[in-house]
């Protein structure tokens, strides 16, 4: 290899990482598939896309890379108009049509 990283380290880096993605998905599929799980732990799991979901959206629209991570009026307000129909609507469809038809008709305009 041409960076200095002999193979065995990567082969040895490939092994580990797998090794630990096996036993993080086995932890919660094989040690505890076939046991129910307490209600707080479910009433708490309930949240996870509601956490994850801005998590992964706001990189994207604050610090866009088709804007080389420069604020983008256009993303800020398909943001704004998705938020906003889903909050009156509560249909996420709905939300994410009207977001996107801000965002394409916004890049048109703008």
């Amino acid at each position: 290899m041409s960076n200095g990283i002999s193979d065995l380290t990567v082969w040895l880096v490939i092994l580990v990482l797998g090794i630990g993605t096996f036993l993080i998905r086995w932890s919660f599929l094989g040690a505890l598939g076939s046991r129910d799980l307490p209600e707080w732990v479910l009433r708490m799991l309930r949240y996870t896309p509601v956490a994850v979901l801005p998590a992964l959206v706001a990189p994207l629209v604050v610090w866009p890379a088709a804007t080389g991570g420069q604020p983008d009026p256009a993303r800020m307000a398909a943001a704004a108009v998705t938020v906003a129909v889903g909050l009156w609507t509560k249909n996420m469809i709905l939300a994410i049509v009207a977001g996107a038809i801000t965002l394409f008709g916004l890049l048109y305009m703008l």
